[in-house]
This record gives structure tokens, sequence and C-alpha cells, in this order.
């Protein structure tokens, strides 16, 4: 049995079709063909932002349960290994600071706990050992997260996931010109969004600048990329496949750099992070303090970028694998239904037990639920179904191709024989 659920604030819009289904279509497809429709009618309005979380890579890098698990193996498999009695050490210290927390096996407040007491014991000399240990597990399970976050994208996981990533941007990227670009906000720190906008030849902005060193410069987020219509006058369009891309968390391939004195922002980007180590890089690791850092650079300069973006006027903000547990990321969803009265917020994902949910406000939209397809239950607010099911293909010279045929087809039935 499938179970489909789509409400505007506080409101079922599925309500009515329970009564209107019919011999050729079940009530899944009506619901469905309802979710899609409206969907649609978004994908119109001129400006369309996208909060990607952790869910639109989930399959290919594992969540926070699952890298709980992966540094406990390698916690338990270095201590068994190696001669250093520093593992048994840390293990220890994992293990009592596990079983303190309130929920158990939550790598995020094990975290947080860590840089407090990082903090908390940096200048301490009499207490120099115990310091060590902290910096030491922090450093652990840093690196067991960067090595889980920069992935193979040869491993079949990963193809897949990839493949997500492909179809979304060929349905939307080369939307109508004359509509603003597309907006893409991410917490997540994988290059998934990169490697599939290059596999496309699409044009992406990410604030770097450069050729060979490559330095953040958040004014690239203003520019506009034209092209030149004709050679004898000075006239432009805008180029048609462009995505501005915003990770405010950070990336596996951004590290601090002093060496160019030149830029006011000491962050550059790199091609091959797989020969980089978590110490080098910048990106926000999964804590409960992780707001603070937010506040620093470049993070604080992505951020604006958000606030300004979900303030411009007719906007819609699809959001999709977030599940609103980072305050930092709610809080500027929350300031722009506050201040921005045209926008519109359209959550898939299944956020019941979240405050955004209870919330009646008829510019939220949630959809979520199961969808059974041929005795095979599938999700609807998983990142695959999303894409390959949903959202609306966009891309604007198909839609000039169909409109050309059907102007033939219409203009040679009017023809005489």
């Amino acid at each position: 049995m499938s179970d489909i659920f789509f409400y505007q604030g506080t409101t079922n819009l599925l309500k009515d079709i329970k009564e209107k289904e019919s011999i050729d279509e079940s009530l899944s497809d009506l619901q469905l063909q309802e979710i899609r429709k409206r969907i649609t009618e978004f994908f119109n309005i001129k400006n369309i932002h996208f909060l990607f979380g952790s869910g639109t890579s989930c399959n290919a890098i594992p969540n926070m349960k699952g890298l709980f698990k992966k540094v406990i193996m390698a916690i338990i498999t270095s201590k068994n290994t190696s001669k250093e009695e520093a593992y048994k050490e840390i293990w220890q210290e994992f293990k009592a600071i596990n079983k303190r927390i309130r929920e158990k096996g939550n790598l995020e407040e094990i975290l947080g706990i860590l840089y407090s007491n990082r903090i908390y014991l940096e200048n301490y000399i009499e207490r120099k050992t115990e310091y060590e240990r902290c910096v030491k597990l922090i450093d652990f399970i840093e690196q067991i997260i960067f090595n889980e976050i920069n992935i193979d994208f040869k491993a079949d996981k990963a193809k897949i996931v990839l493949s997500n990533y492909q179809r979304f941007y060929q349905k939307l990227a080369f939307r109508n010109k004359d509509l603003s670009r597309l907006n893409i906000f991410t917490t997540n720190n994988d290059l998934f969004n990169e490697t599939a906008l290059d596999s496309l030849n699409i044009h992406y902005i990410n604030g770097f600048g450069g050729g060979i060193n490559k330095f953040f410069n958040p004014a690239l987020f203003s520019y506009i990329f034209s092209k030149r219509m004709d050679t004898s006058i000075e006239k432009y369009e805008p180029v048609e496949n462009m995505v501005n891309l915003y990770k405010i968390h950070g990336s596996v391939n951004w590290i601090e750099d002093n060496s160019n004195v030149n830029t006011f922002f000491k962050i550059r980007e790199v091609s091959y992070p797989e020969k980089l180590k978590a110490k080098k890089n910048i990106l926000i690791y999964p804590t409960p303090t992780k707001q603070n850092k937010s506040l620093g650079s470049p993070y604080v300069e992505l951020f604006r970028e958000f606030q300004k973006k979900l303030l411009i006027p007719h906007s819609v903000l699809f959001v999709i694998g977030y599940s609103f547990s980072d305050e930092h990321v709610n809080n500027i969803i929350y300031q722009a239904l506050a201040t921005n009265s045209t926008i519109n917020i359209v959550i898939i994902n299944d956020v019941c037990n979240k405050e955004i949910a209870q919330i009646s406000d008829n510019r939220i939209f949630r959809i979520w639920g199961n969808v059974d397809v041929d005795g095979d239950y599938k999700t609807i607010h998983y990142f695959d179904y999303i894409v390959n099911n949903l959202l609306p293909d966009v891309d604007a010279t198909k839609n000039q191709d169909t409109i050309l045929k059907q102007f033939i087809d219409y203009y040679n039935k009017k023809q005489p024989e």
C-alpha cells in the first residue's frame, strides 16, 4: 500500500483526491500527478534555489550512524594492530565519552565534547598528556570522516549517486535564459556536484577564481557570464548553462593557503583532494558547535549569499535531503519566511518531527512518503526518485524543439490535400 503525503502548511492537499480514484489510474498515480503538477508550477517562478543535505549523497557516503561505526572499527583495528599505547588510550577516551552522552552513538555530540575539551586543556600545562590524547582522538576521527567523504568516483555506489546528480543537472541547468540561474546551496562536503557539472560541460561559479591557483572571491557570485550575439554590434545574452554552487559547510578540496598576499581570502581550491589530509582541510565537521565555525571566513560570505538569495522577491527554495538539524541554516530559512512574503519553501523530505512541520504557513510545502511500484516500495523523498519521477524537464532547447514540431504538425494539418 502506498503512503504519499503532500501538505501546504498544515493542510493536506491530497485529501480530496482520495475520492477521485478511477479505473484507469490508481490513487497513488493521481496523488503523484498532483505533486508533479504543483512542482512544475513552481518552476515557472523566476528565482529557483535548491538546498541539498546529506541525503542526496547518502547511498555513497555513510550517514552519522555509519560514520560512528566506521570510527569504532578504525580505532579497534588500530588498537589491535599498532604497538603504540596511544591507540589504547584514545579507545578508552572514546568509550568514556560515548557512555556519558545522552544519545549513545551520536558522533556530533562526541566531537563537540572533544572540541570543548581541547580548548579547555590547550594551555593547561599540568594536563598536557590529556590534551595530547584529546587532540590525537580528534585528528583520528576527522581523518576518518574526511576519507569517507573524499570517495573514489569509480566505485559502483559512487557511480549510481553521480548519475542522480547528472540527471538533476541535465533536467534543470538549461532552463530559459530569461529566468535566473539555478542557485545550489549544499551542506555536503563531497564533490558530486562539481563532478556531475564537469562531466556535462555545464559552467558553474563556486566562488573560486584564478588559473592554476584558484582562491576564494565571493565577488564572483555577482558576476554574469554572457556571450556576444553578433560580432558587428555590442549585444550580449547570458550563457544558458550556468549554475551558482554554494558549499556552505566547505569542501574536501578547500585548504588554507597564505602564499598569495594579493588575495583577501586565504582559501584555495585544489584539483586533487585525494592527496590531502584532514588537518589541511577547512570543512566544517559535524558538531553542535558548527554554527560558531560558520561565522568565520569563507563561511560567513557563503551564508550571507544564502540569506541574500532567499530575500529576492518571487523565489522558491527546494529542500532535498536536509533534515533541518543545522540551527544556523534553519534560522536563515525562518528569517526569509518572516521577511520575504513572496518566497515558497518546498521540502521534499519527512520532517514531521521538526519545528518547521508545525508551522501553519501556506508558503511551506512538504512532500514525502512511499509508493508501491509493482510490489517494490519506493521512497518518493529520496534523491533518485525525486530526480527521475518528480522534477520536470525544463531544458529550454528541448521545449523550443517541441513547440516547433507542434507548430509544423499543426500547419501541415491545415494545408489542403
